[in-house]
């Protein structure tokens, strides 16, 4: 996710610099055409245009407002993710202990058997961010446009592309685990069942009494909820009738827009020269410079059929870059950097040791 206020202008027009050229040749051919060859009939009433342009502003609005639905909800889902791990550390904490035991444990032993609880947690949710970040037909960053690919190349780093799965995870967990773990599919599913079984295990050492061991199995619960959830908008696409009409709608829009706005401009020198012919000496050099410029005045429709042409696009563009928040796009939900700090706060709560650091992020854009 970008974390500057503002994103940067420069940077924008850098990631759009390719459209932006593809929009000013597309607005200068009509324009060509019009004024140069004399094809004065090559124009397109505004009216329709109009009914046109305000249907295409109300389908991107629709697309970026479902886009941002998911990245919200994606981004509450986490939220809850970080809640429950606060919680669940408490619990193991303090619901694992003497209280119920037949023989008295060490304070070393339950120490040991807290940080392993925590740290299957934290393997829980490193194979969670691994199977978010995992690669989806649909996704943009494999239909990525040049741009898109030079972007995610030089102006950030998604972890999980750089570390594999089973190099992130095996440090917390013991080697039986990991065997058994990467032997099935779901990985975050696979842990916390081993997780339901270990706690079934301190029950029956007396560890933990009925009570506790039913709300820390209801965490279990909610923590395959919550998975549930994040794997819902990561398996479930923006549904592509949607997003293909859309991006259609709005191309038809750009390609009609520069024969909308030429004759607008032409009238408008049109009125100029009329002026000119009633305020200015017509051998002044002045009038015929100014002349010469009103009766090309169709050429000023470039930059504003560009101008438009891009913002529609880059709305749509936006929209596009947003639906998918997990697949590690620079406005993603920072779900990397939410579990180390996930991973920070529950070993704290239990002090232990070799706690890692933050990671440090490129261009100040967090994963």
């Amino acid at each position: 996710m970008y974390t500057k206020r503002i994103f940067p202008i420069a940077g924008v027009i850098k990631w759009t610099r390719r459209h932006i050229f593809l929009f000013l040749i597309l607005a200068t051919i009509p324009v060509f055409l019009f004024d140069v060859v004399g094809l004065k009939w090559l124009h397109v009433p505004w009216l329709p245009l109009g009914v046109l342009g305000t249907a295409v502003a109300f389908i991107v609005s629709f697309k970026n407002n479902a886009s941002y639905d998911r990245l919200w909800e994606a981004r509450k889902i986490w939220g809850g993710i970080v809640n429950a791990s606060r919680t669940w550390t408490i619990m193991v904490k303090d619901f694992i202990n003497n209280d119920h035991s037949e023989e008295e444990k060490s304070k070393e032993y339950l120490f040991k058997i807290h940080r392993e609880l925590v740290h299957r947690h934290v393997a829980w949710l490193t194979a969670l961010r691994y199977q978010l970040r995992a690669d989806k037909p649909w996704e943009m960053h494999l239909k990525a446009t040049r741009s898109n690919r030079e972007f995610r190349e030089t102006q950030f780093r998604v972890c999980e592309e750089e570390i594999s799965i089973e190099e992130a995870i095996k440090p917390y967990i013991s080697n039986a685990e990991y065997d058994e773990i990467f032997a099935k599919g779901n990985k975050p599913s696979q842990i916390l069942g081993v997780q339901s079984r270990r706690l079934k295990e301190l029950m029956q050492q007396g560890l933990i009494e009925d009570f506790r061991h039913m709300e820390m199995a209801n965490m279990l619960k909610e923590f395959y909820t919550l998975q549930g959830k994040s794997e819902r908008i990561k398996n479930f696409p923006y549904p592509r009738q949607f997003a293909t009409l859309n991006y259609l709608f709005v191309w038809i829009f750009i390609i009609l827009l520069p024969f909308g706005i030429m004759e607008g401009f032409e009238s408008i020198g049109e009125h100029i020269i009329e002026d000119l012919e009633s305020h200015v000496s017509h051998s002044s050099t002045l009038h015929r410079i100014q002349e010469f410029i009103a009766q090309h005045f169709v050429w000023f429709s470039i930059p504003f059929s560009t101008l438009l042409a891009w913002v529609f696009h880059t709305m749509e563009a936006i929209g596009e870059n947003t639906e998918n928040p997990f697949e590690g796009g620079p406005n993603d939900v920072p779900i990397t950097n939410m579990s180390r700090g996930i991973e920070i706060d529950i070993r704290q709560l239990i002090d232990d040791t070799d706690i890692p650091k933050p990671y440090v992020w490129k261009n100040d854009i967090i994963m």
